[in-house]
């Protein structure tokens, strides 16, 4: 007896469960229903079914893995495009300390003081100095605009307070005169990069 060659994937299921129900049952009690059960071609479509119900479902998971895949590395990509330049002792120490109560121009000031503090090698002139200035710029700059819901629901002040908190916790955890590794450098950059984009389209 001939199964159709179509069926859903629904039908097929239920199909087979009843073929299996009715095949232990018929073993026990009518042994000619097993001997009719045996000759029909169902039982090789139940099989056939399982095995490409199998290779969609490996298909499918290999499909989701290679997805979740890319978009791990995709984050991992955009990293490695920004340029961590190596730490120097040359710098000009900055005279331009201090708020001027002007949002984008404050912004702008503190992140560049961050990008000259993310840079300076150890033994760097005046580092300790330079440092105790920036935690105080920082500090008063946080705590300033941080009142203004107009402000801090911007994206550059978002980013740059959490720059500020990698920032202030380094000088907090290690003193003014020890750099910071490379890999908080590297992730500072990357911050360092996306607030100037967002100031610059005043965001």
């Amino acid at each position: 007896m001939k199964l159709p060659q179509t069926l859903s994937h629904h039908t097929a299921s239920l199909m087979c469960t009843i073929f299996y129900f009715h095949f232990h049952f018929a073993a026990i009690l009518q042994p000619f229903f097993f001997k009719f059960l045996t000759e029909i071609q169902f039982p090789r479509y139940c099989i056939t079914f399982n095995i490409q119900n199998e290779q969609t479902g490996r298909r499918n998971f290999l499909q989701t893995a290679t997805a979740i895949t890319a978009s791990t590395v995709l984050p991992t990509a955009a990293l490695a495009e920004i340029t961590v330049p190596e730490q120097s002792k040359e710098y000009t120490f900055p005279s331009d300390w201090g708020l001027t109560y002007n949002y984008e121009a404050d912004a702008a000031k503190v992140r560049n003081h961050m990008v000259i503090a993310t840079g300076l090698a150890k033994g760097s002139d005046r580092m300790e100095d330079f440092g105790k200035n920036l935690k105080k710029e920082m500090i008063d700059f946080v705590s300033y605009y941080r009142r203004f819901p107009n402000v801090a629901g911007k994206p550059s002040f978002s980013t740059l307070y959490t720059s500020i908190n990698v920032l202030a916790g380094h000088y907090t955890s290690y003193g003014y005169k020890y750099p910071l590794p490379e890999k908080r450098r590297k992730r500072l950059y990357q911050e360092y990069a996306e607030i100037d984009k967002s100031l610059k389209r005043n965001r």
